[in-house]
């Protein structure tokens, strides 16, 4: 019948999602997490693909800031990133950059801590993920 929309499907597959689907993550660790990778986002700091120039392939290009904020509002969720960041620690920050805002696995974020162990990774990394959740949750008072 087409008086009626097909269905809408939202794929929502990243670590963070299934976490929280599969409730290890509570609403507000979630929305705690989902506010730290806003801020990662809109900061810039994801790693972006530029064109490839051979003939230069090591040359810097001043031009492009690279490491700059571009804009007053970068500025401020590079702000409010750094001050979570610094406030999680640096082994926790290193998990939930690695899983929340990169979007690799619990055990890979796992082993870039040090564990050899498939599940010593996984388990490991979802305490520092839930960690940082709880900590964030209270930073930005979303209790």
């Amino acid at each position: 019948n087409e008086t009626r929309g097909a269905p809408i499907h939202t794929m929502r597959d990243n670590p963070l999602e299934r976490l929280f689907a599969k409730r290890m993550l509570s609403g507000t660790e979630y929305s705690a997490l989902q506010k730290y990778h806003h801020h990662w986002h809109c900061a810039g700091l994801e790693a972006s693909l530029g064109s490839v120039d051979l003939n230069r392939i090591f040359s810097s290009d001043p031009a492009s800031m690279s490491g700059m904020a571009k804009s007053e509002a970068q500025a401020h969720h590079r702000q409010q990133w750094r001050e979570a960041r610094e406030m999680i620690g640096r082994k926790t920050g290193i998990v939930v950059d690695n899983v929340v805002c990169a979007g690799t696995s619990l055990e890979v974020a796992g082993y870039s801590i040090g564990y050899n162990s498939p599940f010593r990774a996984r388990e490991s990394a979802l305490k520092h993920v839930q960690r940082a959740g709880d900590m964030l949750e209270r930073h930005w008072g979303l209790r």
